[in-house]
């Protein structure tokens, strides 16, 4: 980052690009640490959370690994790895507590607001399946994060879990399921809101219906950020900015301009746009009968993002049943995109790697292919498998937020498709950006706290010891069981969601 001998008297320390999580993450964190930096954000939208924030763009789930079997892979010799699952489950465990000390401070309202207990399940069908279940439960409950969790192949007892897994059923079939009560559904659109109301009441300046077209660096190290008002009725010419640093948070538009900006870090970079659905519902019988988020087992040969699962959402205080999703395909980097935005983000320096991942991911155009051809009929079949009442009357669909998953060069394959979220910095610090998707806004903290200590090497120092009374797990190597009952007994018991386990 530069330095302050560079200050010009229209100079900001920070500039933020996207209203969505992740730059309300980041902006939090450095009013906390540096509350006399200046800080400007710019959204293009006419709110915050539009985009991939929205709750009803995302499934909501705070990813903790409880319930997700793409976390945990089978390997050759029949051992369940467990490695990435222990992983996002400390990540979302250090959002977790950052949240709790926003809470306690005074800086979030209440966490029923944006947060709630909800169990993650695992429900899977089959005996081979029931089988890996088994041997993943087995392998995690071995764990400290996850010994909580439980295992049933009974359907009475999962009758008593999730009723409408079972109810009609037939008999004869093989079924099993995990549950982990500590489990949380997560509004992260209420989130982002929050974050913003307490960044704009301490002086951020947020700038809605501005879109940033160009990015360009001067030779003192910061960034001239060109910035158009998009509001229907404006007047005014692009105007620019002057920065010390930047963060693109702009979800699927982060890409395109970490592009504009120059910078060789992300050459080679490329983006594959994945579009969605869920249905959904709001019958308060049902609704009743269902407070889990339940995730199955996807296909073989299916991507990651085809995992089913059927969620309690609770949304505005309202509690929904959604189930999906359902891919498809837009050329679209965002909901609010345009036609264009898969076209225009191709560069010499890419088109290897897209290609590449293209030729090595046969199965995602298959199954991309599959979930475009498949009739109403047959989508409505797949929530019949996890629900065997469900009768179209009660569901409506609903479109999801676009997902651009990365995809970055390969030596050896050309170009190889990421399935998580990627941090992208310039080696000076002075910009940075985040790419990728699932599990996306669940450690949008430890992200940005990974960013922070890219960026800004020379204040890091500084911050470690602030940060960890705001994160009291953050730098831990190890979880021990008697670490875990601390931290519990050190939050409230009306934020227990929130807080620690």
């Amino acid at each position: 980052m530069a330095t302050k001998k560079t200050t010009g008297q229209n100079t900001i320390d920070v500039a933020l690009i996207g209203g969505g999580i992740m730059s309300a993450t980041l902006g939090a964190l450095l009013k906390l640490l540096e509350p006399s930096w200046t800080i400007k954000v710019f959204e293009r939208l006419d709110a915050v959370a539009q985009e991939s924030s929205n709750p009803w763009n995302n499934a909501g789930t705070g990813h903790a690994a409880l319930c997700e079997l793409n976390y945990t892979p089978e390997k050759a010799d029949g051992t369940v790895e467990i490695s990435k699952a222990v992983a996002i489950n400390e990540q979302f465990e250090v959002s977790r507590e950052f949240w709790h000390h926003l809470l306690t401070g005074g800086h979030l309202p209440e966490p029923a607001s944006f947060i709630s207990h909800t169990p993650h399940m695992t429900f899977v069908r089959g005996a081979a399946n029931v089988d890996y279940l088994k041997r993943r439960f087995t392998a995690l409950s071995a764990h400290p994060l996850f010994s909580e969790m439980e295992f049933t192949d009974d359907p009475a007892v999962i009758a008593q879990w999730a009723p409408l897994l079972v109810l009609d059923r037939d008999s004869d079939e093989a079924v099993a399921a995990t549950r982990a009560t500590s489990g949380t559904d997560v509004d992260f659109g209420a989130l982002t809101s929050q974050l913003f109301a307490y960044l704009t009441a301490n002086g951020v300046e947020l700038n809605l219906q501005h879109e940033v077209n160009r990015l360009k660096k001067r030779k003192d190290g910061t960034w001239d950020v060109t910035v158009k008002d998009v509001s229907w009725n404006a007047k005014a010419a692009p105007r620019t900015v002057n920065a010390r640093f930047v963060f693109v948070g702009a979800g699927g538009g982060a890409l395109p301009l970490l592009q504009k900006a120059g910078i060789k870090e992300a050459k080679g970079y490329g983006g594959f746009p994945i579009s969605g659905e869920f249905l959904r519902t709001d019958d308060p019988e049902l609704v009743a009968q269902h407070q889990a988020k339940v995730y199955g087992k996807a296909d073989v040969g299916s991507p990651p993002m085809s995992v089913p699962h059927l969620d309690t959402r609770v949304v505005d205080g309202k509690t929904y049943l959604m189930f999906g999703p359902y891919a498809g395909f837009s050329p679209k980097y965002l909901k609010k995109g345009s036609l264009l935005d898969l076209f225009t983000s191709l560069r010499t320096h890419n088109i290897g790697s897209m290609l590449g991942a293209g030729l090595k991911n046969i199965d995602l155009t298959q199954y991309l292919v599959g979930q475009l051809l498949a009739s109403p009929e047959s989508k409505f079949t797949a929530l019949q498998g996890f629900m065997p009442t469900a009768h179209p009357k009660d569901w409506e669909k609903i479109t999801a937020g676009q997902r651009v998953q990365v995809i970055k060069k390969d030596p050896k394959k050309g170009g190889v498709l990421e399935f998580g979220t990627e941090v992208i910095a310039a080696a000076d610090g002075s910009i940075a950006g985040l790419l990728g998707a699932s599990p996306g806004a669940s450690t949008a903290v430890p992200a940005m706290i990974d960013l922070l200590e890219r960026c800004f090497p020379q204040q890091f120092a500084a911050w470690r010891p602030e940060l960890a009374t705001m994160i009291p797990s953050l730098g831990q190597a190890q979880w021990e069981a008697t670490e875990l009952d601390s931290l519990s007994a050190a939050a409230g018991p009306s934020e227990e969601a929130v807080g620690a386990r």
